[in-house]
C-alpha cells in the first residue's frame, strides 16, 4: 500500500465487446469467490483499494491495460457479477447516470441484508463524503464521472472513482479504503492514478490544514462579513501569488476566484456552523465554486496558503480488448473460467487433495502470458 507511480489512463470511446464482457463477468465471479473463500471480504474489499492490484485484476480479465475503459468495464463486470452471486460483498454506483444511483442502491442492499442504523448511514456518508472530497476539496481538472461503491456488512468499503479531462484526453482515478481511514479531509486516498498536472488546488494536503481551519471560520462569520470578506479577496485575485509561494515550485500564477458564488449556500453554512472542514463539504450544495472561494480568500485575506502540488502517486494474462500486447484469446479465457470454478466446487464437497484453482490456473497460462 506504500507503493507510488504513475499510470497513463487514456480516455478511449466505446464499450467492451458483448463477448468480451460476459467472460469478464464470468471470471471475476469466479476470482472473487476464490478471493472471498481464502482471505475473507475484509481484506477482498481492501485490494480494490491497491491500484496495482486493481490494473492487474483489469488486465487478468482481458480488459485494456492502460485506458479509461480498465476502470468502469471492469468495476462494471465486478458489479454484475455481485449482483449475480451473494459472496458477501456488494457495490454500488456505476458510470455516468448510475453512478447518481449509488445511495439508493446502498439503502437496498442494507433493507434487503438487514443492515440497519449507524452502520447503513456511515456506509452511504463514506461514499457522499469520497465523491465530494474529489470534485471539491481535489481540484485537479478531473470531472467525476465515475463512483463505485464496495462493501459488506460488516462496514468494510472501498471506492474507485474516475474523473476526465478533455482538453487533455486524460482520466485519473481515484483509490479509497476504509482501512486506516482516520478522517476524509486530509490526505484520505489509498492511491491516486493519472497525469500529473501542474494546476491543483489540494485542500486534502496536510499542507492546507491551516486553510481549512480558515475556511470553515469564514462560514461561521455573519453572513453579510462573509460576502465582504470573499469580495474583498476577489479584487485581489488576479495578483501574482509568486511572493507566498516558495521558488522553484509548479504553482498556478495567477489566483481564479469563481465568476458565480452561491451565497445563499454561505448562509446555510452559517446556520449549521460546521465543525470541522469535513462537516463543511457534508453540506448539500457546498461544491467546488464554494469550496474554491473560501480558499482563495483563506490565502489572500489571512495569508493561509493552500497546496497547489498535485497528489498524483501495472500485465496481461489473456490479452487485452484492443488486441495490446496481444488479441484476446477466448479459448484460453474460458478454459481459465472453467478451472475457478471447478476449483469452487470442489472447495464446497470438502475435497482435500485438490490441487487449488490458483495452482491450476498457473499451471495452464503459457509463461508468454502470465503476469509479472
Amino acid at each position: 500500500m506504500n507503493r507510488t507511480g504513475t499510470a497513463y489512463l487514456p480516455l478511449h470511446p466505446g464499450k467492451a465487446p458483448r463477448w468480451l464482457f460476459s467472460r469478464m463477468v464470468r471470471l471475476a465471479d469466479a476470482i472473487l469467490e476464490i478471493s472471498v473463500d481464502e482471505i475473507g471480504t475484509r481484506e477482498t474489499i481492501r485490494r480494490f483499494s491497491d491500484p496495482f492490484w486493481f490494473q492487474a485484476f483489469s488486465c487478468v480479465l482481458g480488459f485494456d491495460w492502460h485506458s479509461s475503459g480498465t476502470t468502469t468495464v471492469t468495476c462494471g463486470a465486478v458489479k454484475e457479477a455481485l449482483s449475480a452471486n451473494n459472496i458477501g460483498i456488494f457495490s454500488a454506483g456505476g458510470k455516468g447516470n448510475v453512478s447518481r444511483m449509488t445511495l439508493p442502491e446502498i439503502e437496498n442492499v442494507c433493507e434487503t441484508n438487514s443492515i440497519r442504523g449507524n452502520l447503513e448511514i456511515s456506509l452511504k456518508r463514506a461514499s457522499k463524503l469520497a465523491a465530494k472530497v474529489d470534485s471539491a476539496a481535489l481540484q485537479d481538472g478531473h470531472q467525476l464521472y465515475h463512483h463505485n461503491f464496495l462493501f459488506d456488512s460488516h462496514g468494510n468499503w472501498a471506492v474507485v472513482q474516475q474523473g476526465l479531462n478533455d482538453e487533455s484526453g486524460y482520466a485519473r482515478r481515484y483509490h479509497w479504503a476504509s482501512e486506516n481511514l482516520a478522517q476524509f479531509e486530509e490526505e484520505p486516498h489509498s492511491s491516486i492514478l493519472g497525469q500529473k498536472v501542474s494546476r491543483v488546488l489540494d485542500l486534502t494536503s496536510s499542507a492546507s490544514r491551516e486553510n481549512r481551519k480558515i475556511c470553515c471560520d469564514i462560514t461561521k462569520e455573519n453572513p453579510k462579513r462573509t460576502r465582504e470578506t470573499v469580495r474583498a479577496a476577489a479584487r485581489g485575485s488576479q495578483r501574482s501569488i509568486l511572493e507566498w509561494t516558495p521558488e522553484g515550485e509548479m504553482i498556478p500564477s495567477i489566483l481564479a476566484m469563481p465568476r458565480d458564488i452561491n451565497w445563499s449556500i454561505l448562509r446555510k453554512c452559517y446556520d449549521i456552523q460546521p465543525r470541522n472542514f469535513e462537516e463543511l463539504l457534508s453540506i448539500d450544495g457546498v461544491g467546488p465554486s464554494t469550496v474554491r472561494a473560501l480558499a482563495y480568500t483563506a490565502e489572500i485575506i489571512y495569508g493561509k496558503e493552500p497546496s497547489w502540488k498535485d497528489p498524483v502517486k501495472f500485465s496481461f494474462a489473456v490479452g487485452g480488448k484492443d488486441g495490446v500486447p496481444f488479441p484476446v484469446d477466448r479459448r484460453a479465457m474460458d478454459n481459465a473460467i472453467q478451472i475457478l470454478r471447478q476449483g469452487i466446487e470442489e472447495a464446497k464437497l470438502g475435497n482435500k487433495e485438490k490441487i487449488t484453482a490458483v495452482q491450476r490456473l498457473r499451471r495452464f497460462v503459457p509463461p508468454d502470458h502470465a503476469l509479472s
